[in-house]
């Protein structure tokens, strides 16, 4: 072999310091001045959020004398990102803050990417990994988009703030990381198949949350900030496993364009996680795997494993099946052809989802 041939390149960007557990908010200032960011922060936060946890953090910040500004605002979509970006420049932000779930986080890993500054991501709920990330989903006129965005410089995720928040946010975001282990198998599929380039690295951190959660099903309940701990480190990791592989292919497969899909036919009904959760038992049957426990484990966190516990219609689930492969450019068990109409009411009924 010619090393002179040799010329692969992988830039691998992760948090720098990831804060977990109990009061941790009162560590951001000192986060900041350990990062050396310096000048005016601005935080990306929403009506709710700003109450829970955006207020407390800028009297902090203020206090240790930074200047700080608050910006608003609502979903993420591509108009609201405009919005952010520009207000950030109005505020003439040096870095920014994002607090809130993960719409919020999402605007201001994207808003940060195109400023160039850092941010620092402060989750208010655990509802999907996207918390240490380096990828942004942003809802366009055809349904949501994952983008690559900034990675966050520092995480700073309080347990006593995220156990306030609906437990179904929590179940929701271990339902997604459930779901990697179907994630990985069309991504192994895919090499197979196609030689699609596959890191065992990405997949064995992806592997790991997802049985992590699995193994822990029976102690997550409501209300108990333990259970919060528990599921933080696993949803935490899935993020970074993207950053490793450099694209979310660890953590997005069948089951996600099953979700993207659901999203454009029955938007708002269910969470992100909730639909990838369903979608992970049905595609789990497509792999020949063992469904049934990843239907429990969903069962015992008290997530939806049925169409009609997901609020939408037999027909609407079909329809997403259906549509599934078209979603993006993404090989998986689906194939190029997807499924027909027949074969994807079997499905549902073989796994129990209708």
């Amino acid at each position: 072999m010619d090393e002179g041939n040799f010329c692969k390149v992988r830039s691998i960007l992760f948090p720098r310091n990831v804060l977990m557990g109990h009061g941790v908010i009162k560590d951001i200032p000192e986060m900041c001045k350990n990062f050396d960011l310096s000048g005016t922060a601005t935080i990306i936060t929403g009506d709710k959020t700003k109450d829970v946890a955006a207020d407390s953090i800028s009297s902090l910040l203020k206090s240790s004398n930074y200047n700080v500004t608050t910006i608003s605002i609502g979903a993420a979509t591509r108009e609201n990102l405009h919005k952010t970006v520009d207000l950030a420049k109005d505020s003439h932000a040096n870095f920014l803050i994002g607090v809130g779930g993960g719409s919020k986080i999402d605007l201001a890993k994207m808003a940060a990417k195109e400023l160039g500054i850092e941010f620092i991501s402060v989750p208010t709920s655990a509802s999907h990994d996207g918390i240490a990330s380096g990828r942004a989903s942003i809802k366009g006129p055809d349904g949501p988009i994952s983008m690559e965005a900034k990675t966050p410089l520092g995480v700073v995720a309080d347990t006593s703030i995220i156990v306030k928040a609906p437990f179904r946010l929590l179940v929701a975001g271990c339902a997604d990381v459930i779901s990697n282990i179907t994630a990985i198998k069309d991504w192994e599929y895919a090499e197979r198949l196609l030689g699609e380039e596959f890191s065992r690295s990405a997949c064995a951190m992806a592997l790991y949350t997802s049985e992590a959660i699995i193994e822990s099903a029976d102690l997550i309940k409501p209300g108990v900030e333990e259970s919060v701990w528990i599921s933080l480190k696993p949803i935490i990791v899935s993020g970074v496993s993207m950053a490793v592989a450099g694209s979310s292919r660890p953590t997005s497969g069948s089951e996600h364009m099953f979700s993207h899909a659901l999203d454009m036919i029955a938007p708002g009904r269910a969470l992100h996680g909730e639909q990838c959760g369903v979608g992970c038992i049905m595609m789990m049957y497509l792999h020949g795997g063992n469904w049934m426990a990843i239907r429990d484990a969903l069962i015992k966190l008290g997530a939806p494993t049925t169409a009609r516990e997901l609020g939408i219609t037999k027909e609407e689930l079909l329809e997403a099946l259906t549509m599934a492969h078209k979603i993006r450019d993404r090989f998986t068990i689906l194939g190029h052809q997807g499924l027909t109409y027949e074969a994807a009411e079997r499905l549902a009924k073989i796994t129990k989802v209708i």
